[in-house]
């Protein structure tokens, strides 16, 4: 047993993950408890990148967009190499922990970390980046289960009149991104002014309507003290 709890807790990077993937069980656990589960159909945490361009905001005025809210293209992509939206959010941040939780104890062993002392944290940052890389193939199976259980993604939330704050520059017929708050979940949203007027990254916006294919929304600036000239 002291071999296991070593093995769990030392070196310095075991310890973390080994943390970390317990919150996440505690979460889990706790979730079956109040009756909640794994969430198959309509999930609490529902961010649905599926079938949106986000290629989109490519083009001559770009440079624009990478000034002000680049970040936010990055995160996107991010996000749908790893199949967010596609299964719950917290479905997919478990198994991250997990399999980084693996690959950190299996390298800890093989290098033989502990001779390194704190210094050995910093074997989480290509950790992390194989563990991602990793998760775009383990999230492809996840995916095609929970559309098979009738997965709905963003669907099952109504975004209608609900406000965010912007994190890309948009107008004319440019497609940018906002980001909501709901319940504590933080979800991104692919949107259009709707009136083509610019809204700049960070302005407070809100979502007026839905694209007829429903790969976007069409948001207007919310009119505040702040921003009445």
């Amino acid at each position: 047993m002291d071999a296991i709890l070593n093995i769990l807790f030392n070196p310095l990077p075991n310890a973390i993950m080994t943390v970390l993937t317990g919150i996440s069980l505690l979460y889990w656990l706790f979730t079956m408890l109040i009756g909640e589960g794994f969430d198959f159909g309509d999930a609490d945490v529902d961010l649905d990148f599926d079938g949106a361009d986000v290629h989109e905001v490519d083009g001559p005025d770009d440079a624009d967009l990478q000034a002000e809210g680049g970040e936010a293209s990055l995160l996107t992509k991010a996000m749908n190499f790893i199949n967010i939206g596609k299964a719950p959010f917290m479905v997919i941040v478990t198994l991250f922990k997990f399999i980084g939780w693996l690959v950190t104890i299996a390298t800890s062993l093989a290098l033989n970390l502990a001779q390194y002392g704190w210094k050995s944290v910093l074997i989480l940052i290509p950790v992390f980046l194989l563990t991602f890389f990793f998760m775009h193939y383990v999230t492809i199976p996840l995916a095609k289960l929970y559309k098979k259980v009738g997965y709905s993604g963003e669907e099952s939330l109504d975004f209608l009149g609900r406000t965010g704050k912007m994190r890309s520059s948009i107008e004319h017929d440019r497609l940018g991104s906002v980001e909501l708050i709901i319940d504590s979940d933080v979800i991104r949203l692919n949107v259009k002014s709707l009136n083509g007027e610019k809204i700049a990254y960070d302005d407070q916006v809100t979502i007026v309507d839905e694209a007829a294919d429903r790969k976007f929304y069409y948001v207007k600036k919310e009119i505040t003290l702040n921003n009445i000239h």
